[in-house]
C-alpha cells in the first residue's frame, strides 16, 4: 500500500447530521485541533441552504475565524452556483461538487435531476478553475440508494466519464449510506482509473454497515489517493434515512499506522479531540480507539 491522504471531513459531515448545533467559536476550534494533529486537507464548510441544514448556517462566519496554515486546505462543500460565489467570497481553498447517482435522492438531497447535477458541476468547475480553486466533484451514494436499492456499476461509471469531462482536480466516490463492500469498490476503483487515468480518485465510506474499514483498505490497493474521515466517527446525511457513522479518522489511522502507510496524523490527537467533541455535543464518539487504546500501548 501507498501513503495515503486523508481529507477531515468532522466540521462539515461530521456536524451536519447532530442535533446539537456547535457555535462556530466551537466549529473553529475543532478545525484548529484537527490540523494541530497533522491533517491537512479539511472539509470545514458548507455553503447549503441554511433552513435545509441549520448546523452548516454560519459557514462565512467560521471561515473568516479560520486560522491560515502553510499546506492547510480548507474545502467548501457547494452545490449550486449560489453556493459557488459564496464559498468563493470566503475564501475557500477548494470546493466539493456532489453530484448523486439516483434521481430520488438526488431531488430530495438538491432539489435536482441526476442530469441537472450533472450540468450543475460543469458550470461550478469552469467557473470555479477561472477563480483558481481547486475542484473536486463527489459522486453520492455511488453503492447504493436509500430510496431505489442497488446502483448498477455501470451507471456510476457513466457518471464518472460525464463528470471528467469538465476536468476535476479530484473525482469522489461516496458510499453515502454505509452500504458498500469490498467488491464494489474494486469494481467502481477498477473501471474509474480505466475511465479517467489522470485524475486522482479518493473515496468516502460510512462503517453504517461495518464495512467502512474493509472498503477503505481495499479502495488503497485499488489506487486511490485520498480517504475522507471523521473525527471520533461522527457524521452522516440528513436527507437518508439511517445514514450514520462515517470512519473514524483515529480508527482509519490505526488501521493504516499497523499496515505501513504513512499518514502524517497523530491518532493521539484525534482522539482527544474525539472526546472534546463529544463533551460539545452531548453524543457518544463512535469510534473504538478511545475505548481501548493503541497497540502497543
Amino acid at each position: 500500500m501507498a501513503d495515503v491522504e486523508l481529507i477531515e471531513v468532522g466540521p462539515r459531515d461530521g456536524l451536519q447530521n447532530e442535533a446539537a448545533i456547535l457555535p462556530a467559536a466551537d466549529k473553529v476550534r475543532l478545525i484548529e485541533r484537527s490540523i494541530a494533529a497533522g491533517l491537512r486537507r479539511i472539509e470545514a464548510v458548507s455553503f447549503v441552504n441554511p433552513r435545509r441544514v441549520p448546523q452548516m448556517a454560519d459557514a462565512e462566519a467560521v471561515m473568516e475565524r479560520l486560522p491560515r496554515v502553510d499546506g492547510v486546505s480548507y474545502i467548501g462543500l457547494v452545490l449550486n452556483r449560489r453556493g459557488l460565489d459564496r464559498a468563493l467570497a470566503a475564501g475557500v481553498d477548494e470546493v466539493n461538487v456532489v453530484v448523486v447517482s439516483t434521481d430520488e435522492f438526488s431531488r430530495r438531497n438538491q432539489g435536482c435531476s441526476v442530469e441537472e447535477g450533472v450540468r450543475t458541476w460543469a458550470r461550478i468547475a469552469e467557473d470555479a478553475r477561472a477563480a483558481g480553486v481547486r475542484r473536486s466533484v463527489t459522486l453520492a451514494a455511488a453503492f447504493g440508494c436509500p430510496f431505489e436499492g442497488e446502483v448498477p456499476a455501470d451507471r456510476v461509471l457513466d457518471l464518472v466519464r460525464r463528470v471528467a469531462e469538465s476536468e476535476p482536480d479530484e473525482i469522489a466516490l461516496a458510499d453515502t449510506i454505509g452500504v458498500g463492500v469490498p467488491a464494489q469498490v474494486r469494481t467502481l476503483l477498477t473501471g474509474a482509473a480505466e475511465i479517467a487515468p489522470d485524475v486522482p480518485l479518493r473515496c468516502h465510506f460510512h462503517n453504517t454497515r461495518n464495512t467502512g474499514y474493509a472498503n477503505a483498505l481495499t479502495a488503497l490497493d485499488h489506487g486511490v489517493s485520498a480517504l475522507d474521515a471523521s473525527t471520533g466517527g461522527f457524521g452522516g446525511c440528513p436527507f437518508a434515512p439511517a445514514a450514520t457513522g462515517n470512519i473514524a479518522t483515529e480508527d482509519l489511522v490505526y488501521a493504516l499506522d499497523r499496515s505501513g502507510v504513512a499518514t502524517g496524523v497523530d491518532m493521539g490527537a484525534v482522539t482527544e479531540t474525539a472526546a472534546w467533541l463529544s463533551e460539545r455535543l452531548g453524543s457518544p464518539v463512535q469510534a473504538l480507539l478511545g475505548r481501548a487504546g493503541p497497540f502497543p500501548s
